[in-house]
């Protein structure tokens, strides 16, 4: 990596893009809702229709094509990802399933990362073949042996996480890109887990994905995500005859693009407190001896990689790994956390300013199945907890473990049911 890439500073980038002012001068953008757009001359009309204007010329067309506000937020996003461009989508899923299809045609070939969001392995593994033809190897990311042998004259990319969901494996982007390069495929990362932390297109990503829904937006009000690439690619994507943003319509309402960039200024002070509470709670785990997985530990099998990868002082994420061991176990741990102790909700999804905890095997990565739940080393007793940002550290650490001790966690006996927590 170039010490160029190390002194990226994505809240210095973002910085340089914030001079949007609203048409009548106030201080935010101005909310541009209309669903289709006046032309001075009929004359511009077909040179909107050919591509051969667009919104670097103040030309818009539709708001399916590209939206005023919309297009603000993508060159927002697209200065935190050090891309030339990016756009906008209606969520995450809508992001990765446009960017794929842009990229394969009909019969086309995939290599994927064997851990991934449930979702994004369904649309792979069953949807794309029925529909499409398109067919994926899943592989171990870690192995650079078998992502090599994976390739075939038809792939056209390799799909992995930055930081793997749930299992927290950071993914060698350096080497991968290598890869990926050499068989004259792209390197698509979906960098959900890591905004801030990691800029994947300074490592060698050729496109990089975001479920806008998660840490960026922060507040899980909006699902929205996000496509960050070169300017031919982005552009590609709203073609009028093959653009798969365009002809598939999963379009970003401007009034949610308008929401978002008012997220955007304190998304770096999010992160760095998310990154620093999980960082503690992984610290005191580790030290309690509860196997506890979390990239920022130097137990870590990855943690020099991510360290090599981090901008500065954003520290390694605000996702961390709790291993119960058992299903019954982890849920009881889980039960007590927000029903006994008020940290946290049971529910899926991340990033939201409240901690959020999910049993990862049967939830958001239950679309697996048993082998490949096995393949991808994720356990049945394995708790993903989002971090939080609210509520004293010390308090909410103190919630943590009593509850761990509650259900034998840390060596002690299981709380009878109804006992009383000491508080």
């Amino acid at each position: 990596m170039s010490e160029s890439a190390k002194r990226f500073d994505p809240l210095q980038a973002l910085s340089r893009t914030r001079h949007e002012f609203g048409e009548h001068g106030g201080v935010n953008l101005s909310v541009e809702a209309s669903t289709t757009f006046t032309v001075l001359s009929p004359e511009t009309m077909p040179s909107l229709f050919e591509g051969r204007k667009g919104p670097e010329e103040g030309c818009y067309l539709y708001g399916r094509h590209f939206n005023p506000t919309v297009y603000v937020l993508g060159r927002q996003l697209a200065a935190i990802e050090a891309t030339e461009a990016a756009y906008c989508t209606s969520s995450g899923m809508g992001a990765i399933a446009a960017t794929l299809m842009q990229l394969c045609r009909a019969g086309e070939h995939l290599v994927a990362a064997n851990t991934l969001y449930g979702g994004t392995f369904a649309l792979m593994k069953d949807y794309f073949p029925r529909t499409t033809g398109v067919t994926t190897t899943f592989v171990n990311i870690e192995d650079l042996a078998a992502v090599e042998a994976a390739f075939r004259p038809n792939t056209r990319a390799l799909y992995v996480e930055t930081v793997a969901n749930p299992t927290l494996a950071v993914a060698d982007l350096p080497r991968l890109a290598e890869i990926a390069h050499r068989h004259g495929a792209k390197l698509v990362v979906d960098n959900t887990f890591s905004p801030m932390i990691v800029t994947p297109n300074l490592h060698g990503a050729d496109i990089v994905i975001h479920s806008l829904t998660k840490f960026i937006n922060g507040a899980s009000d909006i699902i929205a995500g996000a496509v960050c690439g070169s300017n031919e690619f982005v552009g590609s994507l709203m073609d009028l005859h093959t653009g798969s943003l365009m002809l598939l319509g999963p379009t970003m309402d401007p009034r949610m693009a308008f929401e978002i960039t008012l997220r955007l200024p304190h998304l770096a002070l999010r992160m760095k407190e998310h990154s620093a509470r999980a960082m503690l709670f992984a610290e005191r785990l580790e030290a309690l001896g509860q196997r506890v997985v979390y990239p920022g530990l130097k137990s870590h099998p990855h943690h020099a990689r991510l360290a090599a990868l981090c901008n500065d002082d954003y520290g390694f994420g605000g996702i961390l790994g709790i291993d119960l061991e058992t299903e019954a176990q982890a849920n009881a741990f889980m039960r007590t956390l927000q029903n006994d102790e008020n940290f946290g909700f049971l529910a899926v999804s991340l990033g939201y300013f409240e901690t959020l905890m999910s049993l990862s095997a049967a939830s958001t990565s239950s679309e697996l199945g048993d082998a490949a739940l096995d393949a991808a080393g994720i356990r049945r007793g394995y708790v993903r907890m989002s971090v939080g940002i609210t509520g004293n550290v010390e308090e909410r650490w103190q919630q943590l473990e009593r509850a761990l001790r509650r259900v034998g966690a840390l060596g002690g006996r299981p709380a009878a049911a109804g006992e009383a927590v000491a508080r």
